[in-house]
């Protein structure tokens, strides 16, 4: 078999590359067309904006287990005056202490063929609260916790809390800006077909997230609060009349 010419080779794949190019441009061409017939268009718009937490909530749970109950209750009030004294030596004053919850520990005893039901003492646990503003001066309390354990307190802290505590306030410009932001996709959809926009026919509001900075998540109505630094997306879905 003869090889073509390189330049008729060159001629074929350029009238190839030709062809496609109008082949895919062919559907393009034919959404912009339909614009030219519709009375509406639905657009999709968002708003975003990145935010620091305004409030943090910390919690903190001590435990102890005793065999006698007035043992555990004064062990864990002296554990208690301890921990007061931890937080307002760190500045922390707001604390809240939970009510104490008192746990019965009993065991199993065999003795031959017969099993026992023994006492085996009782568990102590109270849980202190903080919420706060100063969220640097709660940072500090929750990374020296350590310094109870060291003083024989177990204690266990949980993971702060952050909280946006205005987002209730926001969320109503956001969305303000969303459906601009949905006109905007609109106005440049209808352009197209040379039609303009008139007015907005409908709105339905879609996600509104909280979640971690620069974060990939995407779940509706998300509300993070184990990440200091956040980012606020409002989604609207619009519905605009056609001139």
């Amino acid at each position: 078999m003869t090889t073509p010419p390189p330049h008729l080779l060159g001629l074929f794949a350029g009238l190839l590359l030709s062809g496609s190019l109008v082949f895919s441009s062919a559907p393009l061409t034919r959404a912009w067309m339909k614009v030219a017939d519709l009375k509406s268009i639905s657009v999709t718009g968002s708003a975003r904006r990145n935010v620091l937490s305004n409030l943090v909530s910390w919690r903190g749970t001590m435990t102890l287990k005793e065999l006698s109950l007035l043992q555990a209750q004064s062990t864990l009030h002296a554990n208690t005056d301890t921990l007061l004294t931890f937080c307002k030596a760190n500045k922390v004053t707001s604390a809240t202490l939970q009510p104490i919850l008192i746990t019965r520990l009993s065991g199993q005893i065999n003795q031959g063929w017969r099993t026992h039901t023994t006492h085996m003492g009782f568990r102590l646990s109270r849980t202190e609260i903080i919420r706060s503003a100063n969220i640097d001066t709660v940072l500090a309390i929750d990374a020296t916790t350590g310094n109870l354990v060291q003083e024989g307190i177990k204690f266990t802290a949980a993971q702060p809390e952050f909280i946006w505590t205005t987002a209730g306030e926001a969320k109503v410009v956001m969305l303000t800006d969303a459906i601009r932001d949905s006109k905007e996709g609109a106005l440049q959809i209808a352009s197209q077909g040379n039609r303009t926009v008139s007015r907005l026919k409908s709105a339905r509001m879609g996600a509104f997230q909280i979640t971690p900075l620069f974060s990939t998540q995407n779940a509706w109505d998300c509300i993070n609060t184990g990440s200091w630094e956040k980012t606020v997306t409002a989604v609207i879905h619009a519905n605009f009349a056609l001139n």
